[in-house]
């Protein structure tokens, strides 16, 4: 079984984010860069497969050079091999232009199932994946947190508003997962070690045969970025009673923020 993951480098969620001065980018100086969150789950699901299946796992990955750093961290987990194509530009692209690139990249890679996190909690699209599946001619499940091959189909659990939908589809497909699907193992000191001995193919969009006008303009851009209002300080509700401090709480509701 031959499975791809694609995988995003994103800013470590406890690392303090602050506007650029242009005010449409990120100050990302002091920024700590790790595997999407999602993508982690992705990676594991993957080495379950290989585990149960045998084959192999593929990281593919868009980005600046500096995204090797997170490959080589799925290639510690267990990957055998990883793909980047190597774009500064890529930090500009929107969904659809990132999935027109991977899929010229994966048109080179054979493949029984490829696995991507949901969504990246850089910018929350939820696009790549569906729209890589789409331009792939295959089919697409979303929100997975279930997964059982059979035969030359797979059988998944996805999650939807108030519940859980069993879908199957024929293989190859594009799954994208949800939390719940798994844990992701940490990478081992043997594991670290053998990573740097396993390959990572470094492309460019030139070297997958791409140009401008293959990549496609931008459907989508940044016009401004600001941050979050900041909110208000608790106020304390002082009374001798909890009736008192109840009246008192109704009274700051009705009369100071005219809520009821």
């Amino acid at each position: 079984m031959e499975s791809i993951v694609l995988l995003k480098q994103v800013p470590a969620t406890e690392s303090l984010i602050r506007i650029a001065d242009d005010g449409v980018s990120l100050n990302t100086d002091d920024v700590k860069w790790v595997i999407n969150p999602y993508d982690e789950f992705a990676v594991e699901e993957a080495l379950r497969i290989k585990e149960a299946h045998g084959g192999s796992v593929t990281i593919v990955s868009l980005g600046p050079e500096k995204s090797v750093e997170a490959i080589r961290t799925a290639l510690a987990m267990g990957a055998d091999k990883g793909i980047l194509i190597n774009d500064s530009a890529a930090v500009g692209y929107d969904s659809l232009n990132i999935a027109r690139i991977l899929v010229a990249a994966l048109k080179e890679v054979p493949f029984d199932l490829i696995i991507a996190g949901q969504r990246a909690v850089d910018y929350d699209n939820f696009q790549v994946g569906a729209a890589t599946a789409e331009f792939l001619g295959i089919p697409h499940i979303s929100m997975v947190i279930k997964q059982e091959i059979i035969d030359s189909k797979i059988r998944c659990h996805k999650t939807v508003d108030g519940g859980t939908v069993v879908i199957e589809a024929p293989i190859p497909v594009l799954l994208t997962t949800q939390r719940g699907l798994n844990e992701p193992r940490y990478a081992s000191l043997p594991g670290i070690m053998k990573a740097k001995k396993k390959p990572i193919d470094i492309k460019t969009t030139a070297d997958l045969g791409l140009d401008a006008g293959q990549i496609g303009k931008l459907l989508t851009r940044i016009i401004s970025l600001k941050p979050p209002t900041e909110r208000k300080v608790g106020v304390m509700i002082e009374g001798e009673s909890a009736r008192a401090k109840a009246s008192e709480l109704v009274r700051i509701l009705h009369e100071e923020e005219k809520v009821i």
